[in-house]
């Protein structure tokens, strides 16, 4: 066994313990992460490491919630329970206010509803609540006419969809996941901890900068009426610290569905396995159809929040283009601030979960994906 690393791989494999070795040998001593891949619904990687790591440790994993919640609503499209190209309002009438009354739920996955957040921000309390996030956006100006253009919705997209399937199933979003998808498959990926399985959670650690890293993050000109202000929370009274956000014990136990997600890498490679996969006698939750429709581009471009070239399929973020080209047109995934990274790439059967517990630098999925992505996708093709 490599020093300071545990866990197994799979014959073939062993080149992926290797890199994830190599990334812990150059991050500070500090480090503690996890990283877990399936193939055709085989786990074939499941290593961590780290002083008080194990398997089945849970982290806070900021916007990779956001791929629980899409799966969610791909599960209710699949089943006919919602149309995308059905408007909004036809599940939920108040969202018409102030011009929004044309959107479509297929724009609304998009980010191009414009309603990024709101004009005074939210208290962290509100950031916790669904539901108080859906009332105060049902009633927001757009930034921007809605579907003309599209915006990362970081901290709310969860909520406005999960408005949507409260509409039209009589249930939260996070009740929905827990019993169709978390539940039947056992993940260790939770929209809502619960008490008892708190004391798994390792608390965030915020990033520490090296010298030349602090003399190349000086941030962008930015006021508080700046669309990256709102879509983050930098406009309240109280800014967010997206850092510490999972260290809120409201935040954890509600499992907001933008970011408010607890997991383990197997909890997040398992949720994509499950997706497209055959998992553990259970067929795959999602039609070839399904994850084509989803994993189709939607919205590729400027984005108006980051101020970068993104690109989005229906609320997945597009993995292979954003970031891995090598993967397959069509995977379906999101990242996290913290450093987190998940995704299924339909093509190769693969799916793949990474958590680190400090915070990465720069936000959004941790550089050492890259390599580890990369290592785990050799390895899968000549497996």
């Amino acid at each position: 066994m490599t020093q300071g690393i545990h866990g197994t791989v799979a014959d073939g494999f062993e080149a992926v313990r290797e890199e994830f070795a190599a990334v812990v040998a150059g991050e500070r001593p500090d480090y503690e992460g996890q990283l877990c891949a399936y193939v055709h619904g085989r786990r074939v990687v499941d290593l961590w490491a780290g002083d008080g790591a194990g398997p089945d440790s849970l982290y806070g994993v900021h916007s990779a919630t956001k791929g629980a919640a899409h799966l969610v609503a791909a599960l209710l499209v699949q089943e006919g329970t919602l149309e995308l190209d059905r408007k909004v309002t036809y599940y939920w009438p108040e969202f018409a206010a102030e011009g929004k009354g044309a959107l479509t739920l297929r724009d609304l996955l998009g980010h191009r509803a414009g309603v990024i957040g709101t004009d005074t921000g939210f208290t962290t309390a509100e950031l916790a609540d669904d539901r108080v996030i859906a009332e105060r956006l049902a009633d927001q100006r757009p930034y921007w006419r809605p579907g003309t253009a599209f915006g990362y919705h970081a901290l709310v997209l969860g909520a406005l969809v999960g408005e949507v399937v409260r509409r039209a199933t009589g249930h939260t979003l996070q009740e929905v996941y827990e019993e169709r998808v978390r539940v039947p498959h056992h993940l260790d990926f939770h929209l809502g901890l619960p008490p008892a399985l708190d004391p798994r959670f390792r608390t965030t650690r915020p990033a520490v900068l090296t010298p030349v890293q602090e003399a190349s993050s000086a941030p962008l000109p930015e006021g508080p009426r700046a669309l990256s202000a709102i879509a983050f929370n930098r406009n309240a009274a109280h800014p967010t610290d997206l850092a510490t956000l999972p260290n809120e014990p409201a935040v954890r136990a509600a499992g907001p569905a933008s970011a408010g997600g607890v997991a383990s890498a197997r909890g997040l490679a398992g949720l994509y396995a499950a997706a497209i996969s055959e998992l553990d006698g259970k067929a795959p939750l999602l039609k070839p159809d399904t994850v084509a429709e989803f994993g189709q581009l939607h919205s590729v471009g400027y984005d108006l929040v980051t101020r970068t070239h993104r690109s989005y399929g229906l609320g997945f973020q597009a993995t292979a283009d954003i970031w891995h080209p090598f993967l397959g047109a069509g995977t379906i995934g999101h990242s996290g601030t913290g450093g987190s990274q998940a995704f299924a790439d339909p093509a190769g059967g693969l799916a793949y979960g990474y958590t680190r517990r400090r915070f990465a630098h720069p936000g959004g999925a941790a550089q050492e994906n890259q390599r580890l992505v990369a290592a785990v996708h050799t390895a899968a093709l000549g497996g």
